[in-house]
């Protein structure tokens, strides 16, 4: 069974989540998504919620500027939440052609509860086990999670939509 099922910036059905997510800009809006491109994906018992972005590189004011952005995830299944990370990057890579500067996610450590592991506390752990790499901070102090094209794992047939 597919964890993800294809959703919409208004689907009343992931409204709950996207409710609860902390960069929720106005709690009870019908819309949940920046203006502008993206990927809706919910799964089948809607407790689980990913949007990737895919922004005008002009129109975006911090440094990864033409990547792919997850502006939200909101995990509350038994899934694992870096299982449901490869499987919504797989299937953003299905309707769009990563961009050079692949996915980034950006994590608000006062907002998501920290993983220590080392000795160090890490914020977003749940994108460093799905693969991704930790490659700095916004001015604002978010943690900047990043997906190259070439960590992705590779899908079938990509289809390259605008």
């Amino acid at each position: 069974m597919a964890l993800w099922q294809r959703s919409h910036r208004a689907d009343r059905r992931a409204l709950p989540l996207a409710d609860r997510h902390y960069n929720r800009q106005k709690v009870g809006s019908p819309q949940y998504v920046p203006p502008g491109r993206c990927l809706c994906l919910l799964t089948p018992a809607a407790d689980a919620l990913w949007v990737t972005s895919y922004p005008k590189a002009e129109y975006v004011k911090h440094a990864w500027a033409g990547a792919w952005v997850n502006s939200l995830f909101r995990n509350e299944s038994t899934t694992r939440a870096s299982d449901l990370i490869r499987a919504a990057v797989r299937e953003t890579q299905t309707v769009w052609v990563p961009p050079p500067l692949g996915l980034v996610s950006f994590v608000d450590p006062q907002h998501v509860p920290g993983v220590r592991r080392h000795g160090i506390l890490i914020f977003g752990y749940c994108y460093l086990k799905a693969g991704f790499s930790h490659v700095g901070f916004t001015r604002g102090g978010l943690w900047v999670w990043q997906l190259l094209p070439s960590q992705m794992e590779p899908v079938e047939e990509p289809i390259a939509w605008s």
